[in-house]
């Protein structure tokens, strides 16, 4: 198993497509080419954790945030992170960041705040736009069939909860043919008229290539028509936060207490309680002040996120709870999902690298300390 091969299952999960503009994720060190011998699970990459890798014989780091975020002028060892970057370059260990790619994924790091809060009825509090794109084409009536067989083979036609969508329009195509041409129907030179069926399909913008190359795979015609398009249509499946519901109404302060100790969190830092009950709940891990309104939009009764400063908590305006429990705590468990996933996709994909050689960093690697 290569380092390529387990990127592949996280980008599968995660596709970096999604990650936001700022971030920086993906390999940030290493060749993907290695042959994998251990990977690490953490939440950051600090010089202590590659030392615990280079401990535990794994040569690949799998980190939620990124060591790397702006670009580097030089690398000396005069910051933390140039001495993490040497020493894992020095001793051949790999990293890969998957971040943002992570919280925007449906199946990401708020679902996983959702189930650890035993929240129902889930959904995407941010739907991210522009995610989606539309292929249209033009292929012989009698290939149609064909051609669509492949585009849904490919994952485009899906949409929501359905499979297999297309919208079809039945044409007459023309077309002459140079003299460099070599037409499939019709001759060179000659204005041809071909029975043609217009297939319309969407596709989640990650899948471009593959949904193209199966077009061009399975289309007759030596010049494939087609056109493609970046919709404006908001994605379900795809955003930051998440919202859910309790499955009974709480007081305010017994779901804030409720959240700490289920969270770990030593304190949580909120608004004004107003003796509300709650039970509509919106999550976002990291700093989520920017997702306030968005909490308020969607009736959230609380918006469980960190890092808020001090004016944030004005913005609850009586309408919301804000609740900060700390950023690493908000993100704690996402690292157990990882080794959970790459664990189960290992021992399917090769046997040959015990499931105990996916390992949870014991690192703490939490910045911030409370008296």
């Amino acid at each position: 198993m290569t380092i390529k091969d387990v990127t592949d299952h996280l980008e599968a999960l995660a596709p970096l497509q999604y990650a936001e503009d700022f971030d920086n994720v993906g390999l940030l060190v290493g060749d993907k080419s290695e042959t994998v011998t251990g990977i690490l699970v953490t939440l950051d990459t600090l010089e202590t954790v590659v030392e615990e890798a280079i401990e535990k014989q794994c040569n690949l780091i799998v980190s939620f945030h990124p060591i790397i975020f702006k670009g580097l002028k030089k690398i000396n060892g005069s910051s933390y992170v140039e001495k993490t970057i040497i020493k894992a370059i020095r001793h051949n260990i790999a990293i890969f960041a998957i971040h943002t790619a992570l919280d925007n994924c449906k199946n990401g790091v708020n679902d996983i705040i959702c189930n650890v809060l035993g929240l129902k009825n889930k959904q995407i509090l941010m739907p991210k736009y522009g995610t989606i794109k539309k292929l249209v084409t033009y292929v012989p009536k009698n290939d149609a069939e064909k051609v669509r067989k492949a585009l849904f083979a490919s994952g485009a036609g899906h949409i929501g909860n359905y499979e297999n969508c297309s919208f079809n329009l039945d044409g007459i195509g023309t077309f002459k043919g140079n003299g460099n041409s070599n037409p499939v129907k019709g001759k060179k030179g000659e204005d041809h008229q071909e029975h043609e069926t217009q297939i319309v399909v969407t596709f989640k913008k990650h899948l471009e290539q593959k949904v193209l190359q199966s077009l061009f795979d399975n289309h007759p015609y030596e010049e494939v028509a087609f056109e493609v398009t970046t919709l404006d249509n908001y994605n379900q499946n795809i955003g930051m936060g998440m919202v859910g519901e309790l499955d009974e109404a709480m007081e305010a302060e017994h779901f804030l207490i409720f959240a700490k100790k289920i969270m770990g969190a030593s304190i949580i830092r909120h608004s004004a309680t107003n003796n509300k009950t709650v039970k509509r709940i919106a999550v976002l891990g990291g700093s989520g002040s920017f997702a306030i309104p968005a909490a308020k939009a969607a009736g959230a009764d609380v918006l469980l996120t960190s890092d808020l400063k001090y004016h944030d908590f004005f913005l609850a305006e009586n309408q919301i709870i804000l609740a900060d429990i700390g950023h690493y705590e908000s993100e704690q468990f996402t690292k157990n999902f990882l080794v959970d996933y790459l664990s189960k996709k290992i021992i399917n994909f090769a046997p040959a690298l015990p499931k105990g050689r996916v390992v949870l960093s014991t690192t703490n690697t939490n910045p911030v300390k409370y008296l």
